[in-house]
C-alpha cells in the first residue's frame, strides 16, 4: 500500500489515525510538529502527508507551503485534518496548498475514502 505521514500532536488522534491506515495496509510514519514532519517527508518521502493544522510552534499551514515550495516534496499530497469548520477555512488550507480536508472528529469511513482517493 502507501507510505503516509501523519504529522499530529495529539496522542489519541495520532493513534486512532495510524490505527485506521495500518488496517488498511498503509505504512504510518508519525511526527508530533512540523519541523520533525518536514524533516520526515524529505527524508522519506511518502506518497500522503496527514497534516494537522493547528501545531505548535509552526502551524500545519505554514509546514504545507514550505513543502510545497521545495522542489523534493512538491508532488506529495497534503490532506489537513482539523477541528476548524468555520467559513473560510477550507480556501485557506487550499491556498496553503492542501489537496484535501479531513474534519475532526475523525469519521473512519469518510477518512478512508480520501485516504485511498489521495493515494
Amino acid at each position: 500500500m502507501a507510505r503516509i505521514l501523519v504529522i499530529e500532536d495529539n496522542a489519541a488522534n495520532m493513534k486512532l489515525t495510524a490505527l485506521l491506515l495500518q488496517r488498511e495496509g498503509h505504512e504510518v510514519i508519525e511526527a508530533t510538529d512540523a519541523e520533525e514532519g518536514i524533516r520526515l517527508a524529505r527524508e522519506s518521502l511518502p506518497q500522503l502527508i496527514l497534516m494537522d493544522v493547528q501545531l505548535p510552534g509552526m502551524d500545519g499551514l505554514a509546514a504545507t507551503r514550505l513543502l510545497k515550495r521545495d522542489a523534493a516534496t512538491s508532488k506529495i499530497k497534503i490532506v489537513a485534518l482539523t477541528a476548524l469548520a468555520m467559513n473560510g477555512d477550507r480556501e485557506r488550507m487550499e491556498a496553503a496548498g492542501c489537496d484535501g480536508y479531513i474534519a475532526k472528529p475523525i469519521r473512519y469511513q469518510e477518512f478512508l475514502k480520501v485516504v485511498c482517493k489521495m493515494v
